[in-house]
């Protein structure tokens, strides 16, 4: 079972309790997965609701042993941040695995394991150039930015090809990505900040 932090953590006292409980019960006798771990503790807002969520998932880690297993994921960094929070919760988790980033190579793959089957021939070495670029910017969050990068991408086929077409258009046009497609992200114009640095100019 996969859950976030939005899964876990209620938006008023007295929701988080029985929001939390829930997830882990539903996960009992499996594995409960907590994607972006780190979301879980906050310790920069006092009325954060996150905390009672990891002393309920710490009491039933305890007393559950036998049937769950929890996984954290998150970057290592963050993740100590998380035990750091409470002392018992280190030494609850038996394994700490840290697995190396991807490899350039590696992120390209990622769009044949999409369920879109988006061609990209023509597009691959704008695509490199992309993976090349962006992973040297900052708040760069490996296979999410590659996706998200994809899915920029295909917007911008979709308005390409709404000024393009004179026509019906085919299966191939409509699942087929263009370098300019890809080389009009705003990570080729000095990077995903740019479009902010201009709000607060304009608002200066």
């Amino acid at each position: 079972m996969t859950v976030t932090r939005d899964d876990l953590v209620g938006q008023y006292i007295g929701h988080t309790a029985p929001k939390t409980k829930e997830v882990l019960k539903k996960a009992m006798g499996s594995v409960l997965f907590i994607d972006e771990a780190p979301y879980l503790y906050r310790p920069d807002n006092e009325h954060d609701h996150r905390q009672e969520a990891i002393e309920i998932l710490l009491q039933v880690m305890e007393s559950n042993r036998d049937d769950l297993v929890v996984i954290l994921a998150g970057h290592a960094d963050r993740v100590d941040r998380v035990f750091a929070s409470n002392s018992g919760f280190r030494p609850r988790i038996a394994h700490h695995i840290e697995l190396p980033d991807e490899g350039d190579d590696e992120f390209l793959l990622i769009p044949k394991l999409r369920r879109r089957n988006d061609a990209l021939a023509s597009a691959r070495e704008a695509m490199a150039a992309y993976v090349a670029v962006r992973r040297h910017q900052p708040h760069f969050a490996n296979v999410r930015s590659i996706r998200n990068a994809l899915d920029g991408a295909r917007r911008r086929r979709a308005n390409r090809l709404f000024h393009e077409a004179r026509g019906p258009l085919d299966a191939a046009a409509l699942s087929t990505l263009n370098a300019p497609d890809i080389r009009d992200s705003r990570v080729f114009q000095g990077g995903l900040d740019v479009d902010r640095a201009s709000r607060q100019a304009a608002a200066e």
